[in-house]
């Protein structure tokens, strides 16, 4: 896919790296970070011919700008004759400071710079006096201001020439010692603000466009960037073959023909087990026979949400060489109320052998990531991550911006949770209680597909866990934040490309040994 972007975009901006003395003549705009109610500047806030430390100050006095988070200021001075564009971002209060409210700060400093229709942006980096390390804020700088820039402008044909985006973003760092690890951050920060927006774009794309062929299609073009990555696609013939039933049951009311996708990334020795990590991929639902209402239909386009970010994440761990061996497994059809449709009370024998009776056939992304999670203990997966956009219920028990988080491993489960709270992809444990498997039993097959409203999220999981086999498996339900009704700080309305970033660094973390 081209770029879809009218802005910023990370496979276009130059990224530079200098030293405070070395500013460009003639910056287009300065962005400096300033905690709330603080006047002290970043020792590197100077620059020859601009008074800016004195300037600024002023400007904090009349508390206008009081550097809270979120908060962003204009200003403009003169450097040797030459206006000068600064930024203020605010970082909130130092004692409450974390990487997290850096990369929320960025971003509000590219989008003020974007609103400005600036061509450069450089910002003043200073991680000891941040007390970071280097490279962890290089690389929350550098993906607040690209995550939250992001716009989705692919379809635009009126307004999009009026998107002015940046030429350069660079970053001035304190001291020469300091480049190699921040320009090494910013490559790899890049990577992965590529890989995320692929996956925003993804889910971003209609229906009509992204057919489950069309995603096989996405899935084969970037493997084609990378030697150590390749993809096969599953056609239905051969899913009949292996007896995936429970997936076949959903497509059947859809014209577009399924795919199974299967990624695969080979980035360490052989003899080493894989992580699998499955995506739901319903690229439209519409319920099937039990019709969702009209209103808000439209957004189903990103039920496919958690394919899109295994795919994201494969190809940024191939970007950056991780020394892991993946497998992503990818169910992808349509979910549509057509003549040969599921119906509720239909009984689907899914590809390991258990039968389960169709009670809602809203309730269909457990039934194809059920075939997936078997079809997974193939590979004898050191470990299974699936992630989908699964339920209703979760939005209505975390809210829209967190993610639930279940699964039979206790240690597995650990590693996501330290992962999301370096990324600031927030997950919660939700339990996994045995009389919640008790209300998944049917009367007339092994398992229903639904146990209706009451504990929601958490019977789709009980339901998941019969297919996950005895490897160590966690089941993230990301409904609530794949799909963004309200601009947060670095992700606008729409596609949020969530669990790309989370399923990273749990990979970074994996490959350390962390």
């Amino acid at each position: 896919m081209k770029s879809s972007l009218g802005n910023v975009d990370p496979r276009q901006v130059e990224v530079v790296v200098h030293t405070g003395d070395k500013l460009r003549k003639d910056p287009d705009t300065l962005g400096i970070f300033i905690f709330e109610d603080e006047t002290s500047l970043p020792e590197s806030g100077g620059f020859p011919g601009m008074n800016a430390g004195d300037f600024i100050r002023k400007i904090l006095m009349q508390r206008e700008f009081t550097g809270r988070l979120e908060q962003a200021a204009v200003a403009y001075t003169v450097r040797e004759g030459t206006p000068v564009r600064i930024i203020l971002a605010g970082l909130g209060k130092k004692a409450d400071f974390s990487p997290e409210k850096l990369r929320i700060a960025a971003a509000a400093a590219g989008k003020t710079a974007q609103s400005c229709r600036a061509g450069t942006l450089s910002l003043v980096l200073d991680a000891d006096q941040l007390n970071l390390d280097w490279s962890t804020a290089t690389e929350a700088v550098v993906e607040g201001v690209f995550l939250g820039t992001y716009r989705f402008t692919f379809f635009k044909t009126l307004e999009k020439e009026e998107n002015k985006p940046l030429s350069t973003l660079a970053l001035h760092v304190s001291g020469r010692q300091h480049l190699p690890p921040v320009r090494e951050a910013a490559a790899k920060a890049l990577k992965i603000c590529r890989a995320v927006y692929f996956a925003r774009d993804l889910v971003s794309l209609p229906a009509n466009e992204l057919t489950p062929a069309a995603l096989a299609a996405k899935a084969r073009e970037q493997a084609g960037r990378f030697a150590k990555m390749n993809v096969a696609v599953m056609e239905g013939e051969e899913m009949e073959r292996l007896g995936m039933h429970a997936l076949l049951g959903v497509a059947r009311g859809s014209g577009e023909a399924p795919k199974f996708i299967i990624v695969n990334y080979q980035g360490a020795e052989s003899s080493l087990p894989p992580i699998v990590l499955v995506g739901k991929a319903l690229t439209f639902d519409s319920g099937g026979i039990s019709l969702k209402p009209a209103e808000k239909m439209d957004e189903m386009k990103s039920d496919m949400a958690g394919g899109a970010a295994v795919l994201g994440a494969i190809t940024a761990a191939a970007d950056l060489g991780l020394r892991v061996n993946l497998v992503g497994l990818i169910p992808a059809t349509e979910n549509m109320p057509g003549g040969r449709a599921c119906k509720p009370g239909d009984i689907l024998r899914s590809m390991s052998g258990r039968t389960i009776e169709v009670v809602n056939t809203d309730a269909e992304g457990r039934l194809i990531l059920a075939d997936a999670l078997h079809y997974a203990s193939k590979y004898h997966p050191a470990a299974i991550i699936d992630l989908a956009t699964l339920t209703g219920a979760c939005i209505v028990a975390l809210g829209e911006r967190v993610a639930g988080l279940m699964g039979t491993d206790d240690k597995l489960k650990e590693r996501i949770k330290k992962a999301a709270a370096k990324t600031g992809e927030l997950v919660w444990e939700l339990p996994l209680w045995e009389h919640y498997h008790e209300q998944i039993k049917s009367d007339i097959a092994d398992f229903k597909n639904s146990a209706g409203r009451n504990g929601g999220a958490v019977t789709a999981a009980a339901f998941l866990s019969k297919f996950a086999g005895t490897y160590p498996w966690v089941h993230l339900d990301i409904a609530g934040p794949a799909w963004v009704t309200k601009e947060t700080p670095y992700c606008p309305k729409g596609a949020s490309g969530v669990g790309v970033r989370l399923l990273l660094q749990f990979l970074v973390d994996w490959r350390e040994g962390d």
